[in-house]
């Protein structure tokens, strides 16, 4: 009698799908290697470090997206609230940007490298320094009739679709000053600051007063050293801070 094979079921494999990288975290590497690559087109360096910064605490909530899903309820609720603060920043840092290359070519039309200088601070403002012989006489806070011009084009620069918080600073040398009109270098850098900032009022109604204010800073805070006449016309001057509007972590500056 023929014997009878048991068929065995074929079992199916065991297919291991951990490789499989998650949905969700190809979606969070596609966007953000989008804000990457639109960041590194336009934002410096500085600015491109801090984003990693921001990038890594995305990914910090779970497990690589190499390894196994991650363990996070609902990871895209964070990564979507820190990619918006994150792309808020990023916009009005290149509304500065463009401020700041604007600046840069009037001061190139007009020829004035020796007597302007315009640069990023460090909190991510526009910082502009005008040296004082380009606007007062020595001793006088009042705003040279031949270089009312500038105030008048700085006004137009200074023009935003947002207001932005505009500081007018006025600084001097520390040789004392102390005659008919001004007691003290304080007061000759508070009234010279105070004097450049109507001009530029003065020269733009669309520009709303509310944002700007003046401070004198009088001789105490040098860039140079006071000892040369060199450093002194240096510390000399008036600056003007464009202040940005959001913080690095996406909120909003009050006013």
């Amino acid at each position: 009698m023929a014997k009878k094979h048991k068929k065995h079921k074929k079992h199916e494999e065991h297919i291991d799908e951990s490789w499989l990288v998650p949905y969700a975290d190809i979606l969070t590497l596609l966007l953000a290697l989008f804000i990457v690559l639109f960041a590194s087109s336009s934002v410096d360096q500085q600015k491109l470090e801090r984003m990693s910064e921001v990038f890594s605490q995305i990914f910090d909530g779970g497990v690589g997206v190499m390894e196994n899903p991650s363990a996070t309820p609902d990871p895209n609720a964070t990564s979507s609230e820190i990619t918006d603060q994150t792309m808020k920043y990023i916009r009005d840092q290149e509304e500065l940007q463009g401020t700041l290359e604007r600046i840069e070519e009037f001061i190139a039309i007009n020829e004035l490298e020796e007597q302007f200088e315009v640069i990023r601070t460090d909190t991510g403002g526009v910082l502009i320094i005008i040296r004082d012989s380009v606007l007062f006489d020595p001793g006088r806070a009042d705003v040279k009739v031949e270089y009312s011009a500038i105030a008048q084009d700085l006004s137009k620069i200074l023009q935003t679709d947002t207001p932005r918080n505009i500081l007018v600073k006025g600084h001097t040398d520390n040789v004392p000053m102390n005659n008919a009109q001004f007691s003290s270098n304080w007061d000759l850098s508070a009234m010279r600051a105070s004097n450049f900032l109507e001009s530029i009022i003065d020269n733009n109604p669309e520009l709303d007063p509310s944002y700007f204010s003046v401070i004198g800073e009088g001789e105490y805070k040098p860039i140079a050293d006071n000892d040369t006449a060199e450093g002194r016309a240096k510390n000399r001057r008036v600056e003007v801070l464009i202040q940005p509007l959001v913080l690095e972590d996406g909120s909003d500056i009050n006013k």
